[in-house]
């Protein structure tokens, strides 16, 4: 394995669409979320680590899930795990955990990836990958992995790139925000949109310039604690000066700002396993497209639903079609598919409830 490969792991989100099993104590990285015997967070760890050595892997994560990340990934050592000891978004993380890369090895090629993702084909992913290694190796980039959209979805970013680019790599002409519908089909049939993965890949030096030329006041603020990075007294740098980071993600501190960004359309199926429904478009289903998850279930004039259970409960339906339906420890979900979006606002009065 290359020495200089690096990952780092965004693993600090909460994913509330994805309660009741998803909650602010326990987020949906650290569930199996289809029932296969791995968490998300292992399986992202597991795939990298194909090409990745274990020891540079670094988990990015708020300071309570550090007890959750050693349980579930023993094989991390506690130096691996980057504490933010206030939430904040994607730049001020990055650059951190970049820093501390640089410090240990200035020639580093690192992919940043979220740790909840589901993605099939793993051996064209750790390809693609190594694809954008070498490209990075080379040049001086910024690299994202897009992925083919398979329809006009209003819930992702979207990557446009060069019409003219006949290139495998193409230049990215800009970001652009989740569209409405009309948007995103015209996206569509441009043929030169990409979903916006959150999957980026760079070298140690081509991310640090980028920060020091585009957000030099953010780059600034860490490099005033660079000598501590790796050391005892990080903790007590990053305590005092990180909840003074700007609140930005990466994209609107370097890459929507930057000219050398490119992006390859990757050739793995993924799904961002943003909400209900799109596990359940990811989940094997019966003969009247119901998707289960751990139930034992009698279904009668049902379809199109998803229902999981913590352990094998005997759930029984008649006459429901496209519902959500989860049994948590003390909650019970019964929801329509279609207003899915709106989960996280319920999920919001039920704490108010607590």
């Amino acid at each position: 394995m290359n020495k200089n490969y690096y990952a780092i792991v965004m693993a600090g989100g909460v994913g509330s669409r994805f309660w009741p099993v998803s909650t602010a104590d326990f987020p949906k990285q650290f569930h199996d979320m289809l029932g296969t015997g791995e968490t998300l967070i292992q399986k992202t760890f597991s795939r990298l680590s194909q090409l990745i050595p274990k020891e540079n892997i670094l988990i990015l994560t708020n300071e309570v899930y550090n007890d959750l990340i050693l349980e579930q990934l023993p094989s991390v050592k506690q130096e691996q795990i980057v504490l933010e000891p206030a939430m904040r978004n994607t730049a001020p993380c990055i650059l951190y955990a970049s820093l501390k890369i640089k410090k240990e090895n200035p020639d580093a090629l690192i992919v940043v990836a979220p740790s909840d993702h589901w993605i099939e084909d793993e051996v064209q992913f750790c390809a693609n990958l190594q694809r954008a290694f070498d490209f990075c190796e080379r040049e001086d980039t910024l690299m994202t992995l897009g992925i083919l959209p398979t329809f006009p979805n209003t819930g992702y970013g979207y990557i446009e790139y060069d019409k003219l680019d006949s290139r495998p790599i193409k230049k990215v002409v800009q970001f652009r925000e989740k569209p409405d519908y009309a948007t995103a089909r015209k996206f569509i049939q441009s043929r030169n949109f990409l979903w916006n993965a959150g999957i980026f890949v760079w070298s140690v030096q081509s991310v640090l310039k980028a920060f020091e030329h585009y957000n030099p006041a953010m780059y600034s603020q860490f490099m005033d604690g660079y000598k501590a990075l790796n050391t005892p007294d990080e903790k007590a740098f990053i305590k005092e000066n990180y909840p003074k980071a700007e609140n930005i993600s990466v994209d609107y501190a370097i890459l929507e700002k930057a000219q050398n960004v490119y992006v390859l359309p990757a050739t793995f199926d993924w799904n961002d396993l943003g909400t209900w429904g799109s596990l359940y478009d990811k989940l094997p289903k019966d003969e009247q497209d119901n998707a289960v998850v751990n139930a034992t279930v009698i279904l009668e004039n049902a379809s199109n639903n998803i229902i999981r259970t913590e352990g094998k409960k005997l759930v029984v339906v008649d006459g429901l079609q496209d519902f959500i339906i989860v049994d948590k420890d003390d909650v019970l979900l019964i929801y329509p598919k279609g207003k899915e979006q709106e989960i996280k606002r319920i999920t919001a009065i039920a704490n108010e409830m607590k």
